[in-house]
């Protein structure tokens, strides 16, 4: 999967630009503050329909614009032409001009993994933030993982706003609250079954990239969860144990609302007893193997953007990690040293300069 061109019209600092990229390598290079983060956010926004950044969708239209627009043409097996259109009454998509309803429906046709520095939070902040990270990167394979996802989630509002009913009510028993813990513990087991399984196969993967990267270690995700090992039966039970809590705080207190990831190097945890550059490692390690998860789940490898990945990395770990990317990956690196990339091993790319929102095409290289 590759995308060939991008037009963007009053999106963050860019007015109206048009590019076209290369299938392997493109480097965006520039000094902080110039755009160069914007541009690899628009094809972000463009495939996920939200940005990575923790922002409202209206700031990422142009000042003073009432709209922006985000067009590309992608490759992957057949082109395909997809359009993103925000404003301030909320954002429309389009796939080759016939536009989708749903964004639940658009969402998974361009696949993207990512690397940025705020990444470093899935393993340093909340486990609400490691919970996002897995849900994105799941809903990118498997479309109906979104839905039941959305579903467990209404549920599990709808069980809230009755406990705190009951709560108030002074009523500690509820057929309707059985129907709500039913169907909850449903749309949880397929979600925790495909969180568990994402998870195992990323760990195939995890610690041969980590020590190709590091040159040595040990790295694993343990996958915590109040469903882990059990059966409706025994989830039904669990609950029924929890409801008096459930009711007294007026609250769920169980379920995959609170599951959480636990990075290990050397069986050490890598939140409590890692440092930084061996947690950015874990994170690089992660998103590698999540390309070899999707080359091997869809047929082809999905687009990698590595936003400011070479800072405070020493020239071997550049090097190592670069050299590890598969030819047939198109990669979007967002360096402020052009010096950086250079001398990599026959590497095909093209070269964009970002100043003050202006993009220049400054070489192609072929080899």
């Amino acid at each position: 999967m590759w995308i060939e061109d991008l037009k963007l019209v009053n999106f963050r600092n860019y007015e109206a630009l048009k590019l076209k990229f290369h299938s392997s390598f493109n480097i965006i290079h520039g000094n902080n503050g110039e755009g160069k983060t914007n541009l690899v956010e628009s094809i972000y926004v463009l495939g996920l329909t939200r940005s990575f950044r923790l922002v409202n969708d209206k700031t990422l239209i142009l000042k003073n614009a009432s709209l922006a627009k985000i067009e590309g043409n992608v490759h992957n097996r057949f082109e395909t032409n997809y359009k993103l259109i925000l404003s301030k009454e909320g954002k429309k998509v389009q796939i080759n001009n016939t536009n989708v309803s749903k964004l639940s429906d658009y969402v998974s046709k361009i696949n993207i993994i990512l690397f940025h520095p705020n990444d470093l939070k899935v393993i340093k902040d909340t486990p609400s933030i490691r919970r996002k990270t897995l849900n994105i990167d799941i809903s990118q394979l498997d479309l109906s993982y979104l839905k039941d996802l959305n579903l467990y989630n209404k549920v599990l509002k709808q069980r809230n706003a009755y406990l705190k009913q009951l709560l108030v009510n002074g009523n500690n028993s509820s057929s309707y609250l059985d129907v709500l813990t039913d169907k909850l513990i449903d749309y949880g087991l397929k979600i925790y079954q495909r969180r568990n399984d994402f998870v195992s196969l990323i760990n195939n993967y995890l610690s041969q990239i980590y020590t190709v990267i590091a040159g040595t270690g040990f790295l694993k995700i343990n996958y915590l969860s109040d469903y882990s090992d059990l059966s409706k039966k025994d989830l039904v039970n669990l609950y029924q144990k929890t409801l008096k809590k459930d009711l007294t705080f007026g609250k769920t207190s169980i379920g995959i609302h609170t599951d959480d990831l636990i990075f290990s190097l050397d069986e050490n945890d890598l939140k409590e007893y890692g440092s930084e550059g061996q947690q950015k490692n874990a994170i690089i390690a992660m998103k590698f193997a999540e390309l070899e998860l999707f080359k091997k789940q869809k047929g082809y490898y999905p687009i990698l953007i590595l936003d400011d990945l070479f800072s405070e990395l020493d020239e071997e770990k550049i090097q190592n990690i670069l050299n590890y990317i598969p030819k047939e990956i198109q990669v979007f690196i967002t360096i402020t040293n052009l010096n950086q990339f250079r001398g990599v091993d026959n590497k095909n790319y093209r070269s964009f300069r970002v100043e003050n929102g202006k993009v220049m095409e400054v070489v192609e290289h072929e080899q």
